[in-house]
């Protein structure tokens, strides 16, 4: 029986809105608000200009530094504005505007079938730097850096994770019904860039059918499916390589530092999409969902579609939500707005109202200790949240261990005094990236 985490807690998971809905392909909308930064790292450059016109693949930003990402149009028409907008990733970032043809016409060349294995390793690190993927589980790190490690980092186990523990998300979810192979086939892709001989596919045991699709794509293989047991946050890296490979990552350590290299559902599928079929990142499964939306679905969104074209496509709102959140309940972010654009890392769009959220007025810690328990990291949430009040962020770094929080939201969830314990954490890690060197 394999071990679990400390800590955790078991949310509704609310999965039932869009569990057995099919991915949907969303119609191009008239309008799509591309950032140029939607991701870690270096933001791009504009490569067009006002009045351009341009393809469904071309690429319109790019950034020759290397802890950056591509960004390319996710349909056809001429580039109306470039400025700075409002965004769901960041509050606000440099655009580049584009008016549908209603066309929807392919770059040249795209998009085209490869045979990947016959590629060697250094070609798919480079096709995959060229198709602008990052981390779709919400991480947005730029995912030619994780399957390009070298010999001297020793990566010897490449992990997919599907647990997705996030409540109401079932995006990976219906990838693994809906584009088995393909995924089978990134997987393959993953380690053979990683040049590893060990896989483990990781599944919540409340998604059987994935366990059994997944099992029967990779038969033959040296790949294990593995059926982990369903607690939030067992989809967090440093959960699921505790349990599946059993190894910890130190405080202040990657992953890659112990030998693992993870990579979530979605994003391995982007990838064998660009590999195999010349695709660069335009469009990303997005579940939208919440007792405010018309028709829950799971839908296949371009780039740069507004959350409120979403939200329309799915029958509207029937109640007056008192939140649309940009992920999950427990690790996302609420939007001030619906006209930001879908970027690269919405895995959900949520529309809910305020009986759902249960949320209710703050009130002063009662030390009871329960965020403590929860806590999967082991830290001290009550008292990171105190100091967040108070803005106190090298005390939270070097007495209470601020970075090592993964954000996961079980402390906020059990908190009887409704505190916005992760709220201040994010508040303090922002502050000291404002005054970091790197920021400037």
């Amino acid at each position: 029986m394999l071990k679990t985490f400390r800590g955790g807690v078991h949310p509704q998971d609310s999965k039932s809105y869009t569990r057995d809905k099919a991915i949907v392909e969303m119609p191009v909308p008239k309008k799509v608000i591309i950032p140029v930064s939607q991701h870690i790292g270096a933001p791009g450059n504009p490569v067009v200009k006002v009045g351009d016109d341009v393809k469904k693949g071309q690429l319109i930003a790019y950034n020759d530094t290397f802890i950056t990402s591509s960004v390319h149009a996710s349909t056809s028409g001429k580039v109306v504005d470039i400025g700075v907008y409002p965004s769901s990733y960041k509050n606000e970032s440099l655009a580049i505007v584009i008016e549908s043809d209603g066309l929807d016409e392919w770059a040249l060349g795209l998009p085209m079938h490869r045979d990947w294995e016959n590629l060697d390793i250094k070609e798919i690190h480079q096709i995959v730097r060229d198709s602008g993927i990052v981390g779709l589980g919400g991480a947005n790190f730029p995912s030619h850096i994780k399957i390009s490690y070298g010999p001297e980092k020793k990566i010897d186990t490449f992990i997919l994770n599907g647990a997705e523990c996030e409540p109401y998300l079932n995006g990976d979810y219906r990838i693994m019904m809906d584009h088995t192979e393909r995924l089978a086939a990134g997987v393959k892709i993953a380690m053979k860039s990683l040049n590893v001989k060990r896989g483990i596919v990781g599944i919540e045991d409340n998604k059987p059918e994935a366990v059994k699709a997944m099992t029967e794509a990779l038969k033959g293989t040296d790949v294990q499916v593995v059926a982990v047991p369903t607690k939030y946050p067992q989809g967090a890296e440093r959960m699921l390589i505790k349990v599946l490979a059993e190894r910890e990552i130190p405080a202040g350590k990657r992953h890659s530092d112990i030998g693992v290299v993870g990579m979530n559902v979605c994003t391995i599928d982007s990838v064998a999409n660009a590999v195999i079929n010349g695709i660069p990142l335009i469009e990303r499964v997005v579940t939208v969902a919440g007792d405010a939306v018309a028709e829950p679905m799971n839908v296949m969104v371009r780039i740069g579609t507004s959350f409120k074209d979403v939200i329309e496509f799915c029958g509207g709102l029937t109640k007056t939500p008192d939140k649309i959140i940009n992920g999950g309940p427990m690790m996302g972010y609420a939007q001030g707005s619906m006209e930001v654009p879908v970027v690269k890392g919405v895995a959900g769009i949520l529309a809910m109202t305020k009986e759902a959220l249960c949320d209710g007025d703050e009130e002063a810690c009662i030390r009871c200790g329960r965020c403590v328990e929860a806590c999967p990291i082991g830290l001290i949430p009550s008292m990171l949240s105190i100091l967040g009040e108070k803005g106190r962020y090298e005390e939270a770094k070097e007495k209470f261990g601020i970075l090592n929080c993964i954000e996961c939201g079980s402390c906020s969830y059990v908190c009887p005094a409704k505190r916005n314990i992760v709220q201040y954490i994010r508040y303090l890690k922002n502050l000291n990236w404002e005054h970091s060197p790197h920021h400037k």
